[in-house]
């Protein structure tokens, strides 16, 4: 008799999540090495919160993959 394999949602949520983090943190990278005219900048441009923030959901994409990889 066969079983079924079945893969976690949260390797899924972890990889969206991954995705996500990389496609900010790309955009914060363009937006450090070309940043837009001081007048159209945000408040706390300089904090570079984008770079942070996809840094880190790009780890925490990482390691929901890891830990709920299916084998």
């Amino acid at each position: 008799m066969e079983t079924e394999h079945q893969i976690p949602i949260w390797f899924f949520i972890g990889a969206l999540i991954g995705f996500y983090g990389l496609i900010i943190f790309g955009t914060g990278i363009y937006e450090a090495v070309n940043p837009p005219p001081v007048e159209e900048q945000v408040a706390l441009y300089n904090l570079h919160a984008d770079i942070w923030w996809g840094a880190m959901m790009t780890i925490l994409g990482a390691f929901y993959c890891i830990r709920f990889r299916p084998t």
